[in-house]
């Protein structure tokens, strides 16, 4: 009897302290789940690997339903997409409807949706008709979730590319492009009536590749360095990206408007690139995806807005081996498809290597412990 209850107060604070090491990676954080390529796990695989990293935000650029039935009862909050292809269509409020009847109204009774991209780095291209397309697009989907009473459940919104800005330093002086202008403004007012956020995304990893030589690497990997001090408001900032969101708060605010929240869709940094990507490895991926979300983790807001928690989508879960372009493209997962990850963040006190699900032999290495506690006790 003695040994039953030295056994059950082992086992208490083993799981005692697992929970509290589970809870330590709910920070917030929302991941971006990309699927071009061959060889990805399937759907309720991938529910298992981000129940216990403790994620409940994803974000996808279709609206699959093996997706979204693959979490259905899981209380991960999903960002579903229409990609560019659609927007012409989406112009027109009926078959707007249809497509929010068929991919919103079926699964939300069951799957979080929280919110709709329509588009995504539309004004990277040079088509005048897509531009053209994009606003009257939000508004139809967003339309057609007022008529079907979801409006209040999903807002709706396009993702940026930073390209969107003319100038981003200092940060204060942040602009958009003039071309842009009588684009973003009516884009604006939209997200203002709409009470949608304003969605960027940002990747100091194209800053430094394009320029080693003036842009320090410990400015974009949130290491220690001196940083620089904005000259027209004496704000400090020690890293890019904090001062490229506040570029995007003060541009948003030349045009007009300070109620919109600037979030961002995809940031991440990748593990491979091609020779001429310079600073692509593992080394750096790591440090830059685990400094970010330690300070994700602290609730902390950019110099320019500090009571303003950061809001942003880690790019991205898998390495998807059919994208096109260079390397680097192929090389932003934090795990490879096979579920082990890519490098590892637990190394920097962020993702114990023993909470990795997806890893046999991490998950056996758990219930192995398990055993351990239970024959010593046992047999003592």
């Amino acid at each position: 009897m003695a040994n039953f209850h030295r056994l059950f107060r082992v086992l208490l604070l083993l799981f005692t302290l697992s929970d509290s090491v589970i809870r330590t990676l709910s920070v917030g954080i929302g991941i971006n789940y990309g699927q071009i390529a061959n060889n990805l796990p399937s759907p309720s695989r991938v529910v298992t690997l981000l129940q216990s990293l403790n994620i409940s935000r994803v974000k996808l650029y279709d609206a699959d339903p093996n997706v979204l039935y693959a979490f259905s009862s899981s209380n991960v909050n999903f960002i579903i997409g229409l990609g560019n292809e659609y927007l012409q269509n989406m112009t027109d409020p009926q078959k707007a409807l249809a497509w929010v009847q068929q991919h919103v109204q079926t699964h939300i009774s069951q799957t979080q949706i929280t919110c709709i991209t329509v588009g995504n780095e539309v004004f990277v291209s040079n088509d005048s008709q897509l531009r053209s397309n994009l606003l009257p697009a939000m508004q139809s989907v967003h339309n057609a979730l007022v008529n079907l009473g979801l409006d209040k459940q999903v807002s709706v919104t396009t993702a940026h590319s930073l390209n969107i800005l003319a100038n981003s330093f200092p940060p204060s002086a942040g602009s958009f492009r003039p071309d842009l202008t009588e684009y973003l403004q009516p884009i604006l007012n939209f997200h203002s009536m709409a009470k949608s956020p304003f969605l960027i995304n940002a990747y100091p990893f194209f800053a430094y590749k394009d320029n080693p030589g003036q842009v320090p690497l410990e400015y974009v990997l949130f290491q220690p360095n001196q940083g620089m001090t904005d000259p027209i408001t004496n704000l400090h900032y020690d890293n890019m990206l904090y001062a490229q969101i506040d570029a995007v708060y003060a541009a948003i605010k030349a045009l007009g408007h300070t109620d919109i929240q600037v979030q961002i869709s995809e940031t991440g940094w990748p593990s491979r690139g091609d020779l001429n990507e310079v600073g692509a490895t593992p080394e750096n991926a790591g440090l830059y995806n685990g400094n970010l979300l330690r300070r994700i983790q602290s609730g902390q807001g950019t110099p320019a807005k500090p009571s303003i928690p950061i809001d942003i989508y880690v790019f991205a879960l898998f390495n998807e081996n059919l994208k096109p372009g260079p390397a680097s493209e192929r090389n932003y997962g934090l795990y490879y498809p096979d579920g082990t990850p890519v490098y590892n963040i637990g190394l920097q006190g962020y993702l114990p290597e023993l909470l990795y699900s997806s890893s046999k032999r991490n998950v056996f290495s758990v219930f192995s412990l398990l055993l351990i506690f239970i024959a010593s006790f046992i047999y003592s």
